[in-house]
């Protein structure tokens, strides 16, 4: 429910979800979004487990993303990139895209998109 005013939340403090589709080991926090009364973008926070990905798709609106901690590799189009702490990634629309953790922790990470692509 929307409440006017500024939201201040540790992001452990937002139920983790199951995103669905083809996941494996992958969960979301929707730390900021339309309930919290935000029109333009939202901000969700992904942990992938050791052995985990996401799903291998596309989808029309871009996003980004801020690899918060842990190892892990962006597959795309034009192969796969290694990502880690401090890593900044940008995915245009209809750009094929996954993420995968091939490693021994959690992969953390921030992703925005805008509100037309939930």
């Amino acid at each position: 429910m929307y409440n006017k005013g500024m939201k201040v939340v540790h992001y452990s403090e937002v139920p983790a979800q199951d995103p669905g589709g083809e996941t494996s080991g992958v969960t979301v926090r929707w730390v900021i979004s339309s309930e919290d009364g935000a029109p333009n973008y939202y901000m969700r926070v992904f942990e992938i487990e050791p052995g985990g990905y996401s799903p291998l798709h596309r989808h029309p609106w871009e996003h980004e993303i801020y690899i918060l901690c842990g190892e892990g590799e962006l597959v795309g189009e034009d192969g796969v990139h290694g990502v880690g702490p401090g890593t900044a990634v940008f995915i245009h629309g209809e750009e094929l895209h996954q993420l995968k953790n091939p490693g021994k922790q959690t992969l953390r990470f921030i992703c925005t998109i805008p509100s037309t692509g939930s």
